[in-house]
């Protein structure tokens, strides 16, 4: 039924307007940190009950409110940064638009005490749902607070829409640090649930910000970024600073990649694809830095009134902007990678210049072991693999399995070894009326061949298998396949409740910055369930205790991170889906890798292995294991159809 048109009520208007500013908690906070900065604060604290929705309390030393004028700070489009339009072209606030404290103010119970610097007293103004229900004079220091309590709670169907309290109280620490790093000269505290989380120190230097959101370990890893001298005269001056990763530490995804232009923080793809783009040819395919820029230019050169949430911006000369970017960075990882030690190969060159070449690409040495015989890829690496079973795991295997070839038959791989005697017995095991069984190592009913019987010929690259099957020739992806065999194996035991914990010998702390450890509670549960035995240490440190055993030959510290990495990145909705993103995670982890030189018989236990996989023919993540030249394919190619 078609309903009369009519005027909104004011209460009505708020709260649908509130949706643009207000999306959740974290917006809260964000609103109320721009205004204590605009308001020249030197020290914030925030205070979350609640994951936000109980209680949301930002306490700054700023100039204050006068008593006159708190009334009229609730009000829609009230604003002390601007009056007219022009102003827009030579703003210097975080804020400007006036709808803030009214958005807030319109879906909460809010307490706004505020005492203006030259004043003796300050007030205390009571609001619930837009509606003012007390104001009265307080003694109160200089400054202002702003308690924002049971958000959304007129609000129902917002409130329903919420995340899970770990998922709010990430996006709070995240914003935090966001201008803690934005403001390094400001001191920052955030305290949840009656415990510090964060806290910077205020002493102007970004590097001690960087240190307390990143962590110190990933700190070291990066370099200094400093402003260059415009490439044109004609050009508005852009200044480029901050500090980038070199490209040993990087993200699988950009979401570390923090821009801030004036003081604001932006989202911005084509900046972001700056930074990207100055590792060209220095950073693995799908693989991001970590940076955190600040972008100073010309009020007049950048429209922040593009969007409400003052996220996005508009450039007057935007190709200008990505060029300065682009190039502060790049000269940044070039000069600290210029270290004749690290540098191999003809393309590098110690000639002056040589560094803004995109050929001059270092490498890093590695330290030879026990198993490697010169730093380049064709040497003979010992996997310790059983032969039929590629995915056992090393600690279960009985030592009498293993291959007894002497060393130089396990390091080079012109000798052939010999078919192992375990595998000989398992073989002769085979039901003589059903060629294609094989025993089940765990005792349990055999699955059924999902791919001919393969006989492996050999290696490519050390990185592909050749195998014959009855009808042609195959290729193998070496890394994908045993992907592919410890998923379905470990998903098998994830699904009995059978998965094998392995101890760590020295039990291992790992600090965190503040967002990853939001991220660590967000998925700490899954974690538990696929094997990890975690525990806090600290504040934002954590130690493992404990793994699967399909990692026990990885570094537990190294394996942890890359698991937040992806746990940061496309969050995938539910428990299950959240635990086998993590196991999908931990095979890729634990397999063979590409470069990696395989005895014969553990090339024919790999094949063993994936004929019996119920889905063989892809990866975990969607890769194909193998390629199929078929014989009809083969005669053509060669002439014989």
């Amino acid at each position: 039924m078609r309903m009369p048109i009519q005027v909104l009520s004011p209460t009505v208007a708020a709260q649908i307007a509130a949706g643009e500013v207000v999306e959740r908690p974290a917006s809260v906070v964000k609103e109320l940190l721009e205004n204590a900065l605009d308001a020249g604060a030197s020290s914030v604290d925030v205070e979350i009950r609640g994951a936000g929705r109980q209680l949301i309390r930002v306490r700054d030393n700023g100039y204050g409110i006068p008593e006159a004028e708190i009334s009229l700070a609730l009000q829609r489009h009230a604003t002390s940064k601007i009056n007219a339009i022009d102003d827009l072209a030579s703003l210097h606030t975080l804020g400007f638009r006036g709808e803030a404290l009214h958005s807030i103010a319109s879906v909460s119970r809010m307490t706004l005490t505020s005492c203006h610097q030259q004043a003796q007293k300050g007030a205390r103004l009571v609001v619930e749902g837009g509606e003012v229900q007390d104001m009265r004079g307080v003694g109160a220091p200089p400054g202002t607070v702003v308690e924002v309590a049971d958000l959304f709670y007129n609000v129902p169907a917002r409130r329903k829409f919420l995340k899970s309290d770990a998922t709010e109280r990430r996006h709070i620490v995240t914003v935090v640090s966001q201008y803690a790093m934005a403001y390094p000269d400001v001191r920052f505290q955030l305290v949840v649930d009656g415990r510090e989380m964060f806290h910077s120190t205020g002493s102007g230097d970004l590097a001690d910000v960087l240190i307390a959101v990143l962590g110190l370990e990933t700190f070291r890893e990066m370099v200094e970024v400093v402003p260059l001298p415009p490439m044109r005269a004609d050009l508005s001056p852009i200044e480029v600073y901050g500090f980038t990763t070199t490209p040993h530490l990087h993200r699988a995804n950009r979401y570390q990649i923090h821009l801030f232009v004036n003081g604001r923080l932006i989202s911005d793809q084509r900046l972001t694809y700056a930074v990207v783009q100055a590792y060209h040819t220095l950073l693995p395919s799908g693989r991001y830095p970590l940076a955190v820029l600040m972008i100073t230019i010309p009020p007049d050169e950048v429209d922040v009134n593009v969007h409400p949430t003052k996220a996005e911006v508009r450039f007057r000369s935007p190709d200008a902007v990505f060029s300065a970017v682009q190039r502060a960075v790049r000269r940044a990882i070039v000069d600290r990678m210029d270290v004749p030690a690290a540098r191999y190969g003809s393309d590098a060159s110690t000639s002056p210049g040589a560094h803004d070449t995109e050929s001059a690409v270092p490498v890093r040495p590695r330290p030879l072991g026990p198993i490697e015989t010169s730093p380049v890829s064709n040497q003979q690496l010992d996997l310790d693999i059983a032969s039929v079973s590629p995915g056992r795991y090393s600690q279960q295997i009985d030592p009498d399995e293993y291959d007894t070839r002497d060393e130089e038959d396990r390091y080079y791989p012109h000798f052939e070894a010999a078919t192992p005697p375990h595998l000989a017995r398992q073989d002769s095991e085979e039901s003589p009326d059903d060629p294609t069984a094989l025993p089940d190592r765990m005792g349990s009913p055999q699955r059924p061949r999902t791919l001919p019987i393969l006989r492996v010929i050999g290696q490519v690259a050390a990185t592909y298998i050749v195998a014959e099957g009855p009808a042609g020739m195959y290729l193998i992806d070496q890394h994908a396949a045993h992907e592919r065999i410890l998923y379905e194996q470990f998903m098998a035991a994830y699904q009995a409740q059978e998965i094998v914990v392995q101890q760590v010998l020295e039990t291992m702390a790992v600090d965190l910055g503040p967002m990853e450890a939001r991220v660590l509670d967000e998925v700490q549960e899954a974690l538990i369930a696929v094997g990890f035995e975690i525990e806090p240490f600290g504040k934002n440190t954590y130690r493992i205790r404990a793994v699967p055993a399909i990692l026990a030959d990885r570094d537990p510290a190294d394996v942890f991170l890359e698991l937040l990495q992806d746990a940061e990145s496309g969050r995938e909705p539910g428990a299950q889906a959240i635990e086998a993103k993590i196991v999908r995670r931990v095979c890729k982890a634990a397999a063979v890798k590409a470069g990696q030189i395989l005895s014969h018989a553990e090339m024919q236990g790999l094949m063993r292995q994936l004929e019996r996989c119920q889905n063989p023919h892809t990866c975990p993540h969607g890769r194909p294991t193998l390629i199929h030249l078929s014989n009809d394919v083969l005669e053509r190619e060669f002439g014989r159809s």
